[in-house]
């Protein structure tokens, strides 16, 4: 079998829905987290797909995340080998910052369900997302990166891109809507209100958004090295 190996910055962010369409496509699935001794010297560029997860750090939290530079550069090394390489919300603003662009707090928190628009005249795997309510969990953004191609965007923020058909970076959340390790997630919410507006949309917006993922990373899975 081929090899696919999970980054997690957090024990809550795993690749939840997106498991189900990679197993199917033929990977067995292995993870390492950021904090594991072993993680220093891992080599990124090694397994067939690499999928960089999210987190509620920021990629300058360099001083509080010691990892952050070490992980950037093993990222650009795999970058520069054109390994199929998944970033998703943290792991997109890693995957940028690894090809030289800027990555920064934006103007606001984007927090909940909304769809993405799609970049007119861009065919891509995200159109199974297009007028799909996804989660939104982010407050920082970036650049787009030299060489890649902007995909999706929201009002505020740039949502998706890619480099060729090895690199596909999403700022959103279409795996999330069936784990249960969102009640995680919402620990970092102080408004009582907003905390079950938020659950109740997972209940409502989170099955057919997985759906729409998985359809999503499936396409972009079997166009891989075209």
């Amino acid at each position: 079998m081929k090899s696919a190996l999970i980054v997690r910055h957090v024990p809550y962010e795993g690749c939840a829905g997106y498991r189900a369409p990679i197993e199917a496509a033929g990977y067995a699935l292995d993870r390492i987290d950021v904090t594991d001794p072993a993680f220093a010297t891992a080599d990124l560029t090694a397994p067939d797909l690499l999928i960089v997860m999210g987190g509620p750090m920021g990629v300058y939290d360099t001083a509080d995340h010691p990892w952050i530079p070490g992980e950037i550069a093993a990222l650009a090394r795999r970058l520069a080998a054109d390994r199929p390489t998944l970033g998703i919300c943290l792991g997109a603003q890693m995957v940028a910052a690894a090809l030289g662009a800027a990555v920064y707090k934006g103007p606001a928190c984007e927090i909940g369900f909304d769809a993405i628009e799609l970049t007119p005249g861009i065919a891509s795997p995200l159109r199974h997302v297009a007028q799909v309510p996804v989660l939104h969990w982010h407050g920082d953004t970036f650049d787009l990166p030299h060489g890649t191609e902007l995909l999706a965007t929201t009002a505020r923020y740039r949502q998706g891109f890619r480099r060729g058909s090895n690199l596909l970076a999403l700022q959103f959340h279409a795996e999330m809507g069936e784990d249960e390790r969102f009640t995680a997630w919402l620990d970092y919410l102080d408004c009582p209100m907003h905390r079950a507006g938020l659950v109740a949309a997972y209940r409502t917006h989170g099955p057919a958004a997985v759906r729409a993922g998985q359809a999503m990373i499936a396409e972009w899975l079997t166009g891989l090295g075209a």
